[in-house]
């Protein structure tokens, strides 16, 4: 038994680069991360800052304010629920960012998009794993939910 550990230990210890071999390739894909998310936020956080300035989002938000009124948020922070449940937080980052929220919006914007995110795709992870992706799904949703309603009630009871 002592040979077989021995064994393992020399294989692992033969598979694992050396250290610039590794700062090199965590180098390279972490540029390829950024780019990535470049691509995604960059565009959004700019579309999202433009349009701060028209009568669009304001109109926008104003159709989605008493759902987002429930959670003490601006009727905009909905566009980045949006992006947050179909694509990832980066992009609802991007959105939240020019919306001049408050410290306490932005906690309680990333307690709720930290609960439910990126749903389409987990949903389908979850779906081929045998799992109901849509019962799991519903249920984020439904945390996320219950999540900022009691952040707004610390809020309305002076826990800021």
């Amino acid at each position: 038994m002592h040979d077989t550990e021995q064994d393992n230990k020399s294989a692992v210890a033969a598979e694992t680069p050396d250290i610039p071999t590794r700062i090199r390739d965590g180098f390279r894909a972490g540029i390829g991360t950024s780019i990535k998310l470049v691509k995604w936020v960059l565009p959004l956080y700019v579309v999202v800052d433009l349009l701060k300035g028209t009568e669009l989002l304001a109109a926008a938000g104003e159709l989605c304010r008493p759902v987002m009124t429930l959670f003490g948020l601006p009727g905009e922070a909905a566009f980045a629920f949006v992006a947050a449940f179909l694509v990832n937080l980066y992009a609802a980052i991007a959105v939240l960012a020019p919306l001049d929220l408050t410290p306490w919006q932005v906690t309680q914007c990333g307690v709720m998009m930290g609960i439910a995110h990126n749903l389409l795709l987990e949903g389908g992870v979850l779906r081929s794993t045998g799992v109901r992706g849509s019962v799991i799904t519903l249920c984020r949703l439904g945390i996320a939910v219950l999540a900022g309603l009691v952040m707004q009630g610390l809020a309305l009871m002076g826990v800021q």
